[in-house]
């Protein structure tokens, strides 16, 4: 009979704040990468996520996910439907009241819906990304989380207790998961206005590598909070999670430095976060050596898979399916590779001796996932779309999501270098009135044609090559632009 354990709960307590401290990191990590016009509108995006996901979390969430199954592994019943019966002092999961379970994992599922929105930035209707948020959540999230993380003996999800493919803190539920619902929700947008045309460049790159050092804190709580107990297993996950991440950062840079010439602060920050999701599948089955190897890969695969967008033609805005979901698929099959029986898992990969076994196991369950995902997201999303619409109008979007969304800008341009410059927004797009405010109107568009003194302004680029939207800069800058860029350096 399990025992209630205060050092373990103290620590998953600490872990479930450490992960939800990750959203606020997402938003500024994305923020800082949009356009000044659409911050808000990212930071928006990202906080509705905690909002309206806590409370389907309560609801009914936690209840599909890890009550008891119903439907041959595939989702759980209603039985825990508003939690009323779990808050008892004597509900325990493991040697931790359920209670703390419960907040755990309502991080992971606002972090996964969250990461999302990366992939349709400053172009998508606000009420419609609530309306997404809702039924992505209940009807893509919650499955999935059943299949990945409910464990029962052999009668829970099927991933976990039947297929048996390792998972310990979401490589599939969370990041193929979310990888694949951006490629749907980006092909069913479109792509942006001015993409490959207009600089889409990141704004402020010193609030993404802030978002970044966030992020970064916060996965502890995530890999190493998956142990569900302060032991050996949380260590090695901590320590894993460390040195992939570090690894990821360097591959990435050097990947930059090899085909632009120099590395970048984005590139730095988006290794480090292709390194974090790439361990989190893995973080407790590979060694410390394997996990330098999971994030060299990462780093370094993540860097290339950026430019497959540019080259197929979808507009993935902030670069969600080149870093959570090809990040995401190769921690998860690396498992059936470098997986070693000296880590907490217990199992041998290929390269240890242990044959193919494992590998099929990841092979099935990240493609179950994507495909699952992908497929439901582009029906939700196009039904939102055909019904009440799932993208702003044109002007509005050139204008500035910020205006005509949320009747905010984050910034005061008209104090910034004699107050001429306005960051794209339309003389003739009317700013919705505050509180009563007089309705004015905007100076003509700027179309982000700053100069390189703008803070946290990237530099130009020409080459399609390192795929960071680069082909968006062919016609970008002052007239009095150098007709020669340095070739392979990039914007978004």
């Amino acid at each position: 009979m399990p025992q209630l354990s205060a050092g373990d709960t103290a620590w998953v307590l600490a872990s479930a704040a450490l992960v939800l401290l990750m959203t606020p990191g997402l938003a500024l990590f994305y923020g800082g990468m949009v356009r000044a016009k659409g911050v808000l509108n990212m930071l928006m995006m990202n906080f509705a996520a905690i909002g309206v996901v806590s409370i389907l979390w309560v609801l009914y969430g936690y209840s599909l996910a890890f009550s008891k199954d119903v439907g041959g592994g595939l989702i759980g019943g209603l039985g825990d439907f508003g939690l009323e019966g779990l808050i008892g002092e004597k509900s325990l999961s493991g040697t931790i009241p359920t209670t703390v379970f419960v907040g755990f994992q309502a991080m992971f599922a606002i972090i996964t819906v969250a990461l999302i929105s990366g992939a349709i930035a400053d172009r998508t209707k606000f009420s419609a990304w609530i309306v997404f948020i809702v039924a992505w959540a209940t009807i893509v999230y919650f499955p999935v989380a059943h299949w990945v993380f409910f464990f029962d003996n052999g009668n829970g999800g099927w991933i976990a207790d039947k297929l048996k493919a390792l998972d310990f803190a979401g490589g599939t539920a969370v990041h193929i998961n979310a990888g694949a619902a951006g490629l749907a929700l980006a092909l069913v947008l479109g792509r942006r206005v001015g993409w490959r045309r207009d600089p889409m460049r990141p704004h402020n790159l010193p609030l993404v590598l802030l978002g970044a050092g966030l992020l970064w804190f916060g996965w502890f709580g995530f890999n190493a909070g998956s142990a569900l107990a302060a032991n050996g297993t949380a260590g090695v996950a901590f320590i894993n999670t460390q040195v992939a991440t570090a690894a990821a950062l360097l591959a990435w840079i050097l990947v930059e430095k090899i085909r632009d010439g120099k590395p970048t602060t984005l590139g730095a920050a988006s290794g480090a976060v292709a390194g974090l999701v790439a361990i989190t599948p893995a973080c407790a089955s590979v060694t410390p050596l394997g996990a330098i190897l999971v994030g060299l890969a990462a780093g370094m695969l993540c860097a290339l898979a950026v430019g497959l967008k540019t080259k197929f033609g979808f507009d993935d805005s902030l670069d969600v399916v080149g870093v959570h979901l090809v990040g995401g698929l190769a921690g998860t099959l690396i498992i059936g590779f470098v997986a070693s029986a000296a880590a907490p898992a217990g199992v041998d990969g290929l390269f240890y001796g242990g044959g193919f076994d494992q590998l099929w196991r990841q092979v099935v369950a990240a493609v179950a996932v994507l495909a699952y995902s992908f497929g439901l997201t582009f029906v939700i999303g196009k039904v939102i779309d055909k019904t009440m619409g799932f993208r702003i109008s044109e002007d509005d979007e050139v204008s500035g999501i910020d205006l005509t969304e949320h009747a905010e800008t984050a910034y005061d341009f008209s104090t910034i270098g004699g107050g001429s410059r306005t960051h794209g927004l339309s003389r003739s797009a009317a700013v919705r009135p505050e509180h009563g405010a007089r309705v004015v109107t905007s100076p003509e568009p700027a179309h982000e044609s700053a100069p390189a003194s703008t803070p946290g302004q990237a530099p130009e680029a020409t080459s399609e090559d390192s795929g960071r939207d680069s082909a968006q800069g062919e016609e970008d800058g002052p007239a009095d632009a150098p007709a020669e860029q340095k070739e392979g350096s990039w914007t978004r």
